[in-house]
């Protein structure tokens, strides 16, 4: 354990970058951590250095893992299962890949229209952008292991459990006509050398790297503040586990904000240290990543109004649930 520990504390929470960052804000800057304006530009270039890193580190190596599982792949593998079992899997494989809604859609077109199951399709939907090995890692990094296990764990049941509604309901008639056709198209697939692996992580590395890097700096800008500048006292009595409304309120602010999970991790950060319930912490972070308008917007064009009315109304539910499920209950993992 104390090995772990060590590894956690100098590999993903940087606690070396920490005690650097504070030298150079004291020593060079003369400023104190503990003021405001201290505190904001020690949380600012501490924050933004180790996201970058460990963005650019783990994006490569689940890049990697990716290139393994190409979408006629994806495809094979999903068109082999049937069932909750099939949920289950669509909603795992959407771990490994892309980052954020709107990349996801495409694979969700191009998974309809090789026939698989509308409800796994919607699974992976969900998955994709809200929960990814990365996440994982960067939540681990920030809240610890306990928070950023319970977030996989509880988003992947959310994915399933969604997917298993609309696969029941059958609306298969709500998705436009476009998307099926060609159904019949025979997919090849591409064998990679380990360079040609190495060479297509290093591309994914620059094309999310460039962007998600404003929505990180913005997200930071907003955690420091919130951190240093926000009145503890004000935030609990807007957004404290102890108000009803704060999870749907979080849900609800969150879904015009287009952002992936790191540009949302430093608001979350903030959020949490100044006493904002975990469960409403969480709920923001899904709403963002899960339900943002232009998302939406994006869906709506592959999907009729019946079929993304229930999509959203099932992920909004459920993100309800799960907030108020962890403000109850979130001092376990704390």
């Amino acid at each position: 354990m104390a090995i772990f520990g060590f590894i956690n504390d100098q590999l993903l929470k940087m606690t070396w970058l920490s005690n650097l960052v504070r030298t150079l804000v004291e020593n060079v800057f003369g400023l104190d951590v503990s003021g405001r304006l201290g505190g904001s530009i020690h949380f600012f270039i501490y924050d933004v250095i180790k996201i970058f890193i460990l963005l650019s580190a783990l994006i490569f190596m689940i890049s990697y893992i990716q290139s393994f599982f190409p979408p006629e792949r994806t495809r094979k593998i999903l068109g082999r299962f049937s069932g909750i079992q099939a949920n289950i899997l669509g909603a795992l494989l959407g771990t490994i890949t892309p980052f954020c809604s709107c990349s996801s859609i495409p694979l969700f077109i191009g998974f309809t229209n090789a026939g698989l199951p509308l409800g796994v399709t919607f699974s992976f939907l969900i998955s994709s952008p809200m929960v990814d090995l990365a996440s994982v890692l960067l939540l681990a990094s920030i809240f610890g292991w306990r928070i950023a296990l319970a977030y996989v764990t509880v988003g992947l049941v959310l994915a399933v459990v969604g997917g298993t509604i609309i696969s029941r309901l059958r609306m298969e008639d709500e998705v436009e006509g476009f998307v099926y056709n060609n159904m019949d198209v025979a997919y090849e697939e591409e064998t990679l050398s380990v360079k040609e692996r190495i060479g297509y992580s290093k591309d994914q590395v620059k094309d999310i790297f460039n962007k998600v890097w404003i929505y990180v700096l913005i997200g930071v800008g907003i955690g420091a503040a919130i951190h240093n500048w926000i009145p503890q006292s004000f935030i609990e009595a807007l957004l404290g586990q102890d108000k009803w409304y704060s999870v749907p309120l979080a849900t609800f602010v969150g879904i015009p904000i287009y952002a992936d999970i790191f540009g949302t991790l430093p608001i979350a950060e903030a959020l949490l240290a100044k006493g904002v319930g975990l469960g409403t912490v969480l709920a923001f972070m899904m709403g963002v990543t899960t339900l943002s308008l232009p998302s939406m917007i994006m869906l709506k064009n592959v999907i009729k109004p019946k079929l993304l009315g229930t999509f959203i109304g099932i992920v909004t539910v459920g993100i309800l649930i799960i907030g108020f499920l962890f403000n109850a209950y979130g001092h376990v993992f704390i």
